[in-house]
């Protein structure tokens, strides 16, 4: 039975690649779709996620739904058009919305969680806005969700926007810290696992031969190129948030450990950085929650996985 997924998303190209995967999986039923701010402002996330549904015929059955258009520090949202083009979709410009657009509907969010109580799984994949202000204002509902999956991160490994801190957590980290405070069932996928799950352009070019993830080869070629220039030797493109959502009906790939996790609010290097309590002798107290976080992932069942369901053949 497929797993019912409600997904929180700044849809730039490594999210598109996302929700390609979730629409294609028979193992995931997306639910809902939340526009938030991150990659691209929220509106023009939005524009996305309508051109995704139109091009992929995706039933009315997904809810889209506005999120967050600005960060819980009270500081306007830094947007990466070097990384995801100028629309979000790398060299695509997508329609845009109807006129009229939509209407503010984040109370959808519960609905929909009391609609698939105790089977909804939350994937979140951009900055953690939206979802920290369902512990706010909804503490009690969450307790309904049955897992909580975060894109996120980095635990002594490099940062990608300072030395130290992963982009989702540094573009709000009070948010970041509310939902590492109060979510229960949450697991991280941090830095130290997606940006090992590479796709190739070799990989890239079979997968657009079968014609079923359409655009796929636009995205991955724009993001293929920024990354090159940043790292020259890199083999293809790491799909973040794609392996996020992969976690959800596929955890056996990944190996854990579970430990509290703190942010840093401030500092010009540290603002942002998830720091994990290692420490054995430590005692904490019972309101702390520990966390699942991925340390490291199988790539061979990554790619099997993957390329099976983007071309819809068993490889």
């Amino acid at each position: 039975m497929a797993k019912k997924v409600l997904l929180f998303a700044d849809v730039g190209i490594d999210d598109t690649i996302a929700l390609i995967y979730g629409y294609l999986s028979r193992k995931v039923d997306l639910v809902g779709v939340v526009a938030d701010y991150g990659n691209v402002p929220r509106q023009m996330g939005l524009r996305n996620i309508t051109y995704l549904i139109n091009l992929f015929n995706i039933s009315n059955q997904t809810k889209v739904i506005l999120g967050a258009e600005k960060p819980m520090t009270g500081e306007d949202p830094i947007f990466y058009p070097e990384i995801h083009g100028k629309y979000g979709l790398g060299y695509i410009k997508p329609p845009d919305l109807p006129e009229g657009g939509f209407t503010e509907n984040f109370y959808e969010v519960v609905n929909l969680i009391n609609q698939y109580a105790g089977e909804i799984i939350i994937v979140n994949t951009g900055r953690l806005t939206s979802l920290a202000n369902m512990y706010i204002l909804f503490n009690d509902l969450m307790k309904k969700v049955k897992e909580v999956y975060v894109m996120g991160g980095a635990f002594w490994v490099p940062g990608n926007v300072t030395p130290v801190s992963e982009a989702n957590i540094h573009g709000d980290p009070i948010a970041a810290n509310i939902v590492f405070r109060y979510a229960r069932n949450l697991t991280i996928i941090p830095l130290n696992v997606t940006e090992r799950a590479i796709v190739t352009p070799q990989m890239v070019d079979y997968i657009q031969s079968k014609g079923r993830a359409k655009i796929i080869k636009p995205l991955l070629d724009f993001y293929y190129e920024f990354y090159k220039k940043r790292n020259p030797s890199i083999k293809g493109s790491p799909v973040h948030d794609a392996l996020t959502l992969m976690a959800t009906i596929n955890p056996s790939i990944f190996s854990y450990q579970s430990l509290p996790v703190h942010v840093s609010t401030n500092g010009t290097v540290t603002k942002g950085q998830t720091i994990a309590d290692i420490r054995p002798y430590a005692t904490f107290n019972h309101e702390e929650s520990k966390h699942r976080i991925a340390f490291d992932f199988d790539y061979q069942a990554f790619y099997h996985d993957f390329m099976s369901v983007m071309t819809g053949e068993l490889i």
